[in-house]
């Protein structure tokens, strides 16, 4: 990657920031130091100390084309900017509005109080070497009066350039300005003769050092690609939040007067009210729509060979964005359906993310194809096979486009997806599947509901959305904690799946912390069935209603665990390994926060 490294006068920086030759790209984040930390990089200035390396990109290539903006404080830019500042904002910013600016710095206190303040120079004390050059610098308020004793009394006036002058304080606003600089040492030298000894001092010890200060600068050549530039900006700035593909983009975009995040918060609204893909910090993200745009775009452009890298979305033209964007949606209406069809209805109870990147690009791609009983069940067989066979828990960049290609030539007659034959479900999975944020705990819940369980109490109909809804529908276990513990049933036995089902709100609480038979007994009164029509009711979560009667928890387990095991074979179409031949580690234990009872 080219690069050079010009020092700048910090008087040509402050310059090209007020003409607009030095401008922000539109990803970078607002400026936000306070109040501390620019008197401190005063200091440093004034004392010719080395701040720190800044570093800019510059404009005119095909990586580097960005909505630029000006800095905080910085007139609207009355030329094309040459360099945007990709390191350095909040050390330049300050510098340009404490230092050229005729307004005064607007800042914060360390509580994030919003301040704002003119910075000044005690003269005396900047040239005494026993003082610390922090101790010389001032800052005072908007109306440049500073106050004490709750503003009773007045410590400076510094309102005029008479009264700065008498206080012996230098307004560092004017220290790059030769011309102001010499007429305020006029006012101050004629105080008294002796101020010219103090002046000449003062001159050499702090005004030439901030005159002549350089700023090392790193400079990007404009021939930098763009993934080149999302990098660098993310190494530069590792104390703040992560710069996204979705920010650069947009900034990119804007470039041709495209409001990207408009266009977002648009897609955005309309999922929220007709999906449940999306919710506030939880679904569907900016960065997962145009990872699906580019999967697509890319299957298109390259004849069935899709990419979806953070550089191939760095390289999507905005004119294939708005050429895929409405289909893409369109898919994702589609994917909400077909998560619906297998009983997930909550955006939290979505297994895997990232695998609806690639189940909205399979849509989008297929179109109606996707709706004959055949195509609809090789891709429900597909989905499933990620889920249980936990293939999305780690980097999908490469998963995300096979499966796309795979899975839609295996729709239109091709051989079965590598996914699909590689997907394998253990047994043993079962007895450690105790967290609800695990893909195959989410998927087995939707399966339970998918076969037709039916709540103990609410019982006309299998639960469904409505239902799980209206009664508020969680997850309990069916031998109590408290009973398990008398009977030294181990923790991780008890808090596995398959001891847990889903239940209504209130038939939870009748369930509480009671033995089964207990239980039984009253949710027969409650709901005024026989024993008989109950156990029926019961045998639809797949339990064996004679194991729960007597109490016995190694049959029950047993027989559930097989039951369980059934449904996820005919979910992914092929058998799993038993648990003799793949035992699941003791390691592997996770117990489940937000289990409800």
């Amino acid at each position: 990657m080219p690069f050079e490294t010009p020092p700048y006068l910090l008087s040509e920086l402050v310059a090209m920031v007020d003409d607009g030759r030095i401008q922000l790209p539109d990803f970078q984040r607002p400026w936000k130091w306070d109040d501390e930390r620019i008197m401190a990089l005063l200091a440093t200035i004034t004392r010719h100390y080395p701040m720190g390396v800044m570093m800019a990109l510059e404009t005119g290539g095909p990586g580097t084309r960005f909505k630029p903006r000006p800095l905080a404080g910085a007139p609207a830019g009355h030329v094309e900017p040459t360099l945007l500042l990709m390191d350095g904002q909040q050390r330049l910013t300050s510098l340009y509005q404490a230092l050229h600016s005729d307004a005064p710095v607007e800042t914060m206190d360390p509580r994030k109080k919003k301040l704002k303040r003119w910075y000044y120079i005690d003269i005396a004390k900047a040239i005494d070497d026993d003082v610390d050059r922090e101790d010389a610098i001032l800052s005072v308020p908007e109306d440049r009066i500073l106050r004490e004793d709750f503003g009773r009394g007045v410590t400076y006036d510094l309102s005029t350039s008479e009264n700065e002058a008498m206080a012996g304080m230098f307004p560092l606003r004017l220290i790059l300005d030769s011309s102001g600089t010499q007429q305020w040492m006029r006012e101050y030298v004629n105080i008294t003769g002796r101020n010219w000894d103090v002046w000449d001092l003062f001159t050499s010890k702090v005004v030439n050092n901030a005159r002549q200060y350089m700023v090392p600068v790193i400079k990007l050549t404009q021939d930098t690609p763009k993934e080149a530039v999302c990098t660098v900006f993310e190494k530069v700035n590792t104390g703040g939040v992560p710069l996204t593909v979705f920010e650069l983009m947009t900034a990119s975009y804007a470039v041709d007067d495209f409001q990207l995040h408009e266009d977002w918060d648009r897609i955005w609204n309309e999922l929220e009210s007709d999906t449940m893909l999306v919710a506030p910090r939880a679904g569907l993200g900016n960065t997962d729509f145009l990872q699906t745009i580019t999967l697509v775009s890319t299957y298109f452009k390259r004849r069935g060979r899709a990419a979806c890298k953070r550089k191939d979305i760095l390289e999507l033209p905005l004119s294939e964005y708005q050429e895929w964007s409405p289909r893409v949606l369109g898919a994702y209406h589609w994917t909400a359906q077909f998560l619906r069809r297998q009983c997930v209805f909550d955006v939290s109870d979505i297994p895997y993310m990232t695998q609806l990147v690639a189940l909205a690009a399979i849509r989008a791609v297929l179109g109606e194809e996707t709706d004959s009983e055949e195509a609809y069940a090789k891709v429900t067989r597909w989905f499933w096979c990620g889920v249980f066979g936990e293939q999305y828990g780690g980097s999908p960049e490469t998963r995300l486009p096979r499966d796309l290609e795979q899975v839609v030539d295996w729709v239109r007659g091709g051989e079965e997806p590598a996914s699909v034959g590689e997907a394998i479900f253990r047994e043993a999975r079962l007895d450690t599947m105790r967290s609800r944020n695990s893909a195959a705990y989410k998927g087995m819940y939707a399966l339970l509901m998918q076969q037709g369980a039916k709540d103990w109490t609410h019982n006309r109909d299998p639960i469904d959305e409505k239902i799980m809804f209206d009664h508020q529908i969680g997850l309990y276990l069916i031998f109590p904690k408290s009973w398990c513990a008398k009977a030294k049933i181990p923790r991780e036995r008890y808090e596995s799946i398959v001891n847990k089902t889903l239940l209504a709100h209130r038939t939870g609480q009748l369930v509480g912390q009671r033995a089964p038979k207990s239980y039984l007994r009253l949710l027969e009164t409650d709901t005024g069935l026989p024993a008989n029509w109950l156990d029926d009711i019961i045998a639809t979560h797949l339990i064996d209603p004679s194991a729960l009667r007597d109490e016995e928890f190694d049959r029950f387990y047993k027989g559930r665990a097989a039951q369980l095991r059934k449904l996820i074979e005919a979910a992914m179409g092929k058998a799993a390994i038993p648990a003799a031949q793949a035992p699941e580690s003791a390691e592997d234990y996770e117990s489940d926060p937000e289990l409800v009872a």
